[in-house]
């Protein structure tokens, strides 16, 4: 793998964040490396759009956060009757957490989502304002929540690039990911399988995790984590009737145009005539090869706080890796 050597050094006294605006598209999707969730691909990426039953990624990290997988949740009415796709729960049962994330992932249950925003939240507002504090917490300024299970309302919007960084956090979290990766689940209580509704996980075509989701204003939306040969994507597609190709060939698209590329190597670097930093591990990033040419290093180092930098890869002027590093 090719090697980048030259190092450029700069004094950082202040941050810059850029924000960029888009204008409306019929339809838009996003492809993020899922190691550092930097976008690769994209179209309208970050036009806010209706993401329908995607939100339930979000519903079901902040209910696994809030709560304890062997919970038993008794199941109210407005659980019960909640509007859209279903698991068929009854007021008054009871059923552990576990199971209502099985029901929520899988089948895309909208009275589990219910169920589980009033266990882990206290009620169903409180757990949506939970929603929104991680969302804000995670810089996602595209996206708003006013319930767990996606159901139309003019201002529950997201983004195709947003929406992915949600995957991307979510499957950070273990038992999120063994949920949402999972083909059939036999739920005890009930005696019944549910099968995953995500077709591409299903034919085991490098899919690993994901979630589909529809309503009438939203049209056809889908989450999908790839891997192969070590290398690791997240395809959102928002509005795309033709999803499953769609995703198919974004994640080939990238798979055979990307490597992993040393871009620093470990070891010991000289910032100035006083001060080095030392890079424990190698720094390999998902490159194409026009970017491999272009990728930079720079390291910013604090006036004011002298014990530590920050090493950035830089590529047209943004930084698409960012690590803290020591000073000596």
């Amino acid at each position: 793998m090719k090697k980048i050597a030259k190092v450029f050094f700069a004094f950082m006294c202040m941050m810059v964040v850029f924000f960029s605006v888009t204008q409306a598209a019929s339809a838009s999707y996003a492809v993020i490396d899922a190691e550092t969730g930097r976008l690769l691909e994209g179209s309208s990426p970050h036009t806010r759009m209706p993401i329908a039953s995607l939100t339930k990624i979000w519903t079901a990290l902040i209910a696994i956060e809030n709560s304890k997988l062997d919970d038993e949740v008794e199941i109210t009415q407005r659980a019960a009757l909640s509007e859209g796709s279903s698991i068929y729960l009854e007021p008054g049962e009871k059923i552990k957490v576990e199971s209502l994330l099985y029901g929520l992932m899988l089948r895309s249950g909208n009275d589990a989502a219910y169920a589980l925003a009033e266990h882990a939240g206290g009620s169903l507002e409180g757990f949506v304002d939970l929603m929104n504090e991680k969302a804000d917490l995670y810089g996602l300024n595209n996206t708003d929540f006013t319930n767990p299970s996606g159901l139309h309302n003019d201002i529950h919007l997201s983004s195709a690039y947003d929406t992915a960084q949600m995957l991307r956090i979510a499957l950070q979290n273990e038992t999120f990911k063994k949920v949402s990766s999972t083909i059939n689940y036999k739920e005890p209580s009930k005696g019944v399988t549910w099968q995953n509704k995500h077709r591409l996980l299903r034919q085991q075509v490098g899919a690993v995790s994901g979630k589909t989701g529809f309503t009438k204003v939203a049209g056809r939306t889908l989450a999908t984590y790839f891997e192969q040969d070590n290398k690791k994507v997240i395809v959102v597609t928002l509005s795309e009737s033709n999803d499953w190709q769609v995703h198919k060939g974004l994640a080939n698209k990238i798979f055979d145009n990307y490597e992993y590329v040393t871009v620093a190597d470990k070891g010991k670097y000289q910032a100035t005539e006083e001060k080095s930093v030392e890079l424990a591990q190698p720094i390999s990033i998902l490159l194409n090869k026009q970017e491999a040419k272009e990728v930079r290093n720079v390291l910013h180092l604090s006036r004011k706080q002298g014990q530590f930098g920050i090493w950035h890869v830089m590529l047209n002027d943004e930084s698409i890796y960012a690590a803290r590093v020591n000073v000596k």
